[in-house]
């Protein structure tokens, strides 16, 4: 590990809490939780404690009083009060990103060994238009509907939930840390930044804030990725490269049928269209097994061995046939099982406005909109600094797609003017951690910028290791990063509350 040096709250009269064993709601777009059919709660257990699976009334529009009106939705938290200690811990509270909240519960074993340590109540809250939190059900996904799935609102979404919250609990001194990874890193971090009256500090981990933000190269992220293959293995690099090239020779002789033989399509490759969307889905298999090269096998946004990007340089590299190898190199990712006959390039792999990749289903949607709006991600490989063909995408290309899926046009600049841009040293009490086998790590925050804007590099770590619990193969810079972790949050905690007692004698309130 290297450290650089460098409802309207008050707005109801009853608890806007609820646990559905005790009052049953329907999910989606209801006014003051109107009408409904039950749904039962579920305690799912982790390698720690047990989760309560919980949904809180949210507002619907925070900043809009006529729009929606008083309108509410359902919001899903998950809590385990295993560990707290009331009037000692403090509550750790992970802002969910771009997905169901239990996938990220169930991968940030470390925020429940802190918890334990610190005796910390847990939070784990669902962004608004993904998993089951969904303001307008089935439909939410819809143009007309889409519209408040913003930074800002899943912000105050949380900040209303944390007050609430601590009211529930009797809590209301308690200091907050909040936690995110990747996207949710750069949310941890907005929270402090913008609600540093209800954060006292946040680990920002694997959070690109400057390249989400439209700062930097944008041919940097794929270059990133083809360092991670490079370093394993410096054939490895040009055997993908060469794979890639070959394809396209292929392609520009007309031979469609070797290259849907040869890369095992399930449907005949017959078009320049085809090709590149070929390019893209193989592409994605690397971004993806690049974030996750864990040093154990994990089932975390997909089914991975222990360090796939080795076990992919391997597979290439063991076949005389570069594009044989190349299809054997990104079954690692879609057909982790080996029984997967053919790969179908349009269903695995969906273009979008991110070309790390959107996913696939609802949450795909989501995170499409949400690039086409406030997240800025317009990345190209240029087959120069990387490994990659060249696929451009160019901020008039999005904008273009953008509008024709969307009707919208994305503000490249938007959260550099609300979140500051590059710009953070006003800002306090946040840890920004990357680990340098993360192509994600070049567009975050890399060095410190204060005493108390620490950045940390994890020697050897993938995409937000730290967040994930321990492990027998962790290497030795993650057990240091979570150990400077831990000390720092304790101080955060310990002078949150020296100061909360200091503001209490000056009132004349006993503490």
């Amino acid at each position: 590990m290297m450290v650089t040096m460098g409802t309207r709250p008050g707005a109801r009269s009853r608890p806007l809490l609820l646990l559905l064993l005790v009052l049953p709601l329907v999910r989606g777009l209801g006014s003051r939780g109107q009408g409904g059919d039950p749904r039962p709660a579920r305690v799912h257990s982790t390698p720690g404690p047990v989760f309560k699976e919980r949904y809180f009334e949210q507002v619907l529009d925070h900043f809009s009083f006529e729009s929606y009106d008083d309108k509410t939705f359902l919001q899903r938290y998950l809590t385990t009060a295993k560990f707290w200690k009331k009037g000692v811990g403090p509550i750790f509270f992970y802002t969910g990103n771009e997905g169901d909240i239990w996938e990220f519960a169930q991968n940030s074993g470390f925020i429940l060994e802190l918890a334990e340590q610190q005796n910390a109540l847990v939070i784990f809250a669902e962004h608004r238009y993904y998993g089951t939190t969904l303001p307008f059900g089935k439909l939410s996904m819809q143009r007309e509907n889409i519209g408040l799935l913003t930074v800002e609102q899943a912000l105050a979404d949380y900040a209303v939930l944390i007050t609430e919250l601590k009211k529930q609990y009797g809590a209301r001194d308690c200091p907050v840390i909040a936690f995110g990874g990747s996207y949710g890193g750069m949310l941890s971090a907005y929270m402090r930044m913008k609600y540093p009256n209800l954060v006292a500090g946040a680990l920002a981990a694997s959070a690109p804030l400057l390249s989400g933000a439209g700062i930097g190269d944008p041919n940097r992220f794929f270059q990133a990725v083809t360092a991670d293959f490079q370093s394993s293995s410096p054939a490895c690099g040009k055997a993908v490269s060469k794979a890639f090239q070959e394809i396209n020779d292929l392609y520009l002789s007309g031979a469609y049928d070797r290259i849907s033989s040869e890369m095992s399509t399930c449907k005949r490759v017959s078009s320049k269209e085809d090709v590149y969307q070929l390019f893209e889905f193989a592409r994605n298999a690397f971004t993806m097994m690049a974030m996750m090269d864990y040093p154990y096998k994990t089932d975390f946004m997909g089914h991975f061995p222990a360090n796939p990007v080795k076990v992919g340089c391997d597979q290439i590299l063991a076949h005389q046939d570069h594009i044989k190898g190349l299809a054997a190199l990104i079954g690692v990712f879609y057909n982790s099982t080996g029984m997967a006959p053919c790969y179908d390039i349009y269903k695995q792999y969906r273009k979008c406005s991110d070309p790390t990749g959107c996913g696939t289903g609802p949450d795909a949607e989501a995170w499409d909109y949400q690039a086409c709006t406030e997240i800025s991600l317009p990345f190209s490989s240029n087959n120069v600094t990387d490994m990659f063909p060249e696929i451009p995408f160019t901020e008039a290309m999005r904008q273009q797609y953008c509008f024709d899926k969307w009707l919208v046009h994305p503000r490249r600049g938007w959260l550099q003017t609300m979140f500051w841009g590059s710009d953070l040293k006003a800002a306090s009490n946040i840890i920004f951690s990357n680990g340098d086998l993360d192509p994600w790590a070049g567009g975050g925050i890399n060095s410190n910028l204060s005493s108390s804007l620490i950045a940390i590099t994890i020697k050897g770590g993938a995409h937000h290791l730290d967040l994930r619990g321990y492990n027998p193969a962790d290497p030795p810079s993650v057990t240091d990063a979570r150990n400077l972790e831990a000390r720092i949050i304790h101080n955060w905690v310990k002078s949150a509350r020296i100061e909360r007692a200091w503001e209490k004698m000056s009132a004349g309130i006993s503490p």
